[in-house]
């Protein structure tokens, strides 16, 4: 069975550009095989956390939150792009991943941050990688930078430098090798 890695898009912002990193990176799972769903927080319209998904009674989770629950249980990895908001985790992007917790649990998770600037979005990546490694989808040692992203990528995904698509590659070869590897240990079991 092919793997299963969502994209999840952390803005939420009316001219947000990390959805270009989010089309470049779907479009490169893809192209490997792999099932690569966007989880966009502007499209599921969240409400600010108050219950996680497991504080729910069974079935009585807004269906939105069931959805989500159903597509990270049967994922393998996950693939979080970060901006950079006053050089932390933007607050759309703490907000989903905050909902859930077990469904993370032993699965990898790998960081593409990014910004307008010259840095890439790493000071968020950096923090993004602590909270991921709490929830349980510790993130591979790899991260995948995007400086300046509107001149990197077109609005469509379509990376403008020659030095992304290489670098993505580089970068997904790793996640999938982690996401491998924990997806074989998990058929054999967890430690809990």
């Amino acid at each position: 069975m092919p793997l299963v890695i969502p994209v999840i898009l952390g803005s939420v912002r009316s001219d947000r550009q990390g959805l270009r990193a989010a089309r470049f990176l779907m479009a490169q799972l893809e192209g490997r095989g792999i099932e690569a769903p966007l989880v966009d927080p502007a499209a599921l319209n969240l409400p600010l956390l108050d219950r996680m998904y497991k504080e729910y009674p069974k079935g009585g989770a807004p269906a939105v939150l069931e959805d989500l629950a159903t597509l990270y249980r049967r994922s393998d990895a996950f693939l979080v792009v970060s901006a950079e908001y006053n050089h932390s985790v933007p607050p759309a992007l703490s907000n989903t991943l905050d909902h859930f917790l077990e469904e993370y649990a032993w699965r990898p998770s790998a960081i593409v941050c990014y910004s307008a600037g010259q840095y890439g979005g790493v000071r968020a990546a950096m923090q993004l990688r602590a909270m991921l490694s709490e929830l349980g989808a510790s993130s591979i040692p790899s991260l995948l930078p995007i400086p300046r992203i509107a001149k990197a990528l077109d609005e469509a995904g379509t990376a403008q430098e020659e030095w992304l698509p290489k670098a993505a590659r580089r970068f997904l070869d790793e996640l999938v090798w982690y996401a491998e590897a924990l997806k074989a240990q998990r058929a054999s079991g967890t430690p809990y």
